[in-house]
């Protein structure tokens, strides 16, 4: 066979497999793998680095598709191009436990790079690959070793051009000549509603040339010849990123609906499979012809002896020059020092009141110092969130050893982009805006919580405090939402000393964390609260009371009014533990025991945090929460705080209306004893107390324990 005609066979083959398991499943998408099987044999097994003994191997290109769901076109590659992916697997595609769920996923199939799914996502993670990778390079002096480095390959689609986070992700790409990122655009016109026509009539390419890319095209992506022409002018670049524009028919292959809507997302039906099957001359369902299965074992071995040859270059490389070496081992391990919390402790100013957004900015500035594989920036926001890494060079064109990365207004498309960097393996990223600007993020947020990527978000700002901005720069219901999205640890320093080790444990956790931090200094705690401090914990007593009455729980800027709230309690001789609570997700993991020994069951408790009550009952159960469940408003942050109840008084307030049960002795109703008052109500003093509670001594007693 020549080399058209095997990649051609090998393309009917991905062609049936993906038909084959997607009727099997009576689920699935069809028509962007017929669609595309040329295209990415030819990928395959033509121009992509890949050692599949070794799928993780740092010399690889990237694959990532985009257009999520058609992953039976990945799944069937996967299998050819030995990744261990059995035909059993892609017999069970869709189905509990397998290897082929309906849309890849990162960590659980072998070969896979990202998650992908939502459209759109997969791009614009892409260009965080591309620039963590240009990173690594720079930093590591790859960049002149004279060795080929990874490429990232994307493949997408119509509805990938047209969300959003695409065009943020490709102007920062354009903007910053990632001339390691090749997208391929599955340009064919159709999408679920039908033709592309009815809500999409763009000039993609002029967009993408606008936004400085290189843009070419292969009329016809449905020819093997054609599309490995285009692959050759892609990979030669030109200092640009590249958008190759591949003309398509969807369910091509298919004798009756290739070209229809029809075939998107729906089997192509029994009658059809097998038409196409006998057009195709194809064996029965879920068989590869032997001389597939050779061209493509052919190309394995070929893959695998270059990937050693790159591997022992690479060596050889690293080998030359011991401070070389431990830079590189640094960011291939992602390295934390065993020292960083008492080395952060030691950077923060832990003597006057300072906001926790510049205590952060000190702890990221020594821990840069620290951990070579932190990298970030900021959507447009680094002097507010004082995210900017001293000394750190900015990321661009002509400075990619840079650690500082200006993502511009685009926190959508920066988010997406901090997942791709937490994916290429060489990073520790981080990305910032201020807290009510997460809502932009979320979809990334939740894609970086799936896929288990260690990556830093630092929001400031964090509450109402930000004052006279308003209700539209004022976060209320977003911490209950990062919340509620598993796998995701949200961070609430109440001061320094929290912050310094919040950062810590951020830098070491396994999973995406979220610091919030204030934007009005917050007193720091005195040296004998400090020494309580256990912010890896989650929660822990930081001021406790023998036989306390009440538990105060509280987090952020919060944690000082419960301190103060505490102290009036003393006066009324009502005794109060205070628990800082910095991260519930992360007291939550704690032992039970742990756990029961600072908020014992059935202990009143008061959580106090400026921001929405959802969620607290699983902490306090059935206590009383502070919180604000209402927007808030333009003004002063102190006038703020007396108008929404987060004042010492309001707070006591709050309590003795929640806790008073009205069954003193004393039978009055506005007394606040607890029901613990030893008198009997028939003193004759002359003392004027609401309830009228008094003993033979002239004293006042409602209060007494």
């Amino acid at each position: 066979m020549s080399d058209s005609q095997i990649l051609k066979r090998t393309a009917d083959t991905v062609r049936m497999l993906s038909a084959d398991a997607v009727q099997k499943a009576n689920s699935g998408h069809p028509g962007m793998p017929l669609g595309n099987a040329d295209l990415a044999v030819t990928l395959f097994a033509k121009w992509m680095r890949i050692n599949p003994q070794n799928p993780g191997w740092i010399g690889r290109d990237r694959f990532v598709l985009s257009a999520g769901h058609g992953s039976m076109l990945l799944y069937s590659l996967l299998h050819l191009f030995g990744y261990g992916l059995s035909l059993d697997e892609l017999k069970n595609f869709r189905q509990w436990g397998s290897l082929t769920p309906g849309h890849p996923e990162f960590g659980h199939t072998a070969g896979v790079d990202i998650t992908t799914g939502p459209l759109g996502s997969g791009i614009s993670s892409a260009v965080g690959m591309a620039m963590a990778e240009k990173n690594f390079e720079a930093t590591a002096g790859l960049d002149q070793s004279g060795l080929a480095m990874p490429r990232i390959f994307v493949l997408c689609g119509d509805g990938c051009m047209m969300e959003g986070s695409t065009q943020e992700a490709a102007s920062l790409a354009g903007h910053l000549k990632l001339d390691n990122l090749i997208v391929f655009y599955d340009s064919n016109r159709i999408t679920i509603e039908g033709s592309t026509d009815l809500a999409f009539s763009e000039d993609v390419g002029a967009r993408f040339a606008a936004m400085g890319w290189r843009v070419l095209t292969i009329d016809n992506a449905n020819s093997a010849d054609e599309c490995d022409r285009g692959m050759a002018a892609a990979v030669a670049g030109d200092g640009r990123p590249t958008l190759v524009i591949c003309r398509t028919q969807i369910g091509f292959g298919s004798p009756n609906k290739a070209g229809k809507a029809s075939t998107h997302g729906e089997p192509l039906g029994a009658e059809e499979v097998e038409a196409m099957r006998a057009a195709l001359d194809m064996p029965e369902a879920f068989t590869v012809p032997a001389e597939v299965r050779a061209f493509c074992d052919s190309c394995i071995a070929r893959c695998q002896q270059e990937a050693a040859a790159w591997d022992a270059a690479f060596q050889k490389f690293v080998e030359a020059d011991a401070d070389r070496a431990a830079r590189i081992a640094a960011r291939l391990n992602r390295t934390v020092p065993d020292d960083l919390e008492e080395e952060l402790l030691k950077a923060v100013d832990r003597e006057k009141p300072v906001a926790t957004r510049v205590s952060g900015g000190v702890a990221l500035n020594r821990a840069a110092q620290l951990v070579p594989a932190l990298f970030g920036g900021a959507a447009d926001l680094a002097p507010s969130t004082k995210t900017a890494i001293k000394d750190g060079g900015d990321f661009l064109p002509g400075n990619y050893a840079g650690r500082n990365c200006h993502f511009g207004v685009r926190e959508l498309g920066m988010a997406m982009a901090g997942n791709g960097m937490a994916l290429q393996g060489t990073v520790i990223p981080f990305t910032s805006t201020f807290f009510v600007f997460s809502d932009y993020m979320k979809p990334a947020i939740r894609l970086a919580a799936l896929q288990k990527l260690h990556e830093i978000y630092i929001f400031t700002h964090d509450s109402f405090y930000v004052g006279e901005d308003g209700p539209t720069h004022e976060p209320v219901e977003q911490i209950a939402m990062l919340r509620t999205i598993p796998g995701v640890t949200v961070m609430r320093p109440a001061e320094a000393n929290e912050v310094a080790q919040c950062y810590a444990a951020a830098l070491r956790a396994d999973g995406p964390v979220a610091v919030l931090l204030s934007r009005q200094n917050l007193a720091p705690f005195p040296a004998d609260l400090a020494k309580n401090v256990q912010a890896a914990r989650g929660g822990y007593i930081l001021r406790d009371c023998e036989d306390f009455d009440l538990i105060l729980v509280a987090t952020g800027s919060e944690v000082n009014l419960a301190l103060e709230v505490a102290d009036k309690l003393k006066d009324l001789e009502i005794g109060a533990r205070v628990v800082s609570m910095p991260s519930q997700e992360l007291f939550l993991q704690q032992d039970e025991e742990y756990r029961e020994e600072v908020l014992p069951f059935g202990a009143p408790a008061v959580s106090i945090e400026a921001g929405s009550t959802y969620g607290w009952e699983r902490i306090i159960g059935g206590g009383l929460s502070i919180g604000l469940d209402h927007f808030g408003a333009s003004a002063p942050c102190k006038k703020l705080a007396e108008e929404f109840g987060f004042t010492a008084d309001a707070v006591i307030n709050r309590i003795f209306d929640y806790y008073d049960t009205g069954d003193c002795d004393c039978g009055e109703d506005d007394c606040h004893c607890g029901g613990d008052c030893d008198c009997d109500g028939d003193c004759d003093c002359d003392d004027d107390c609401d309830c009228g509670c008094h003993d033979g001594d002239g004293e006042c007693h409602c209060h007494d324990k």
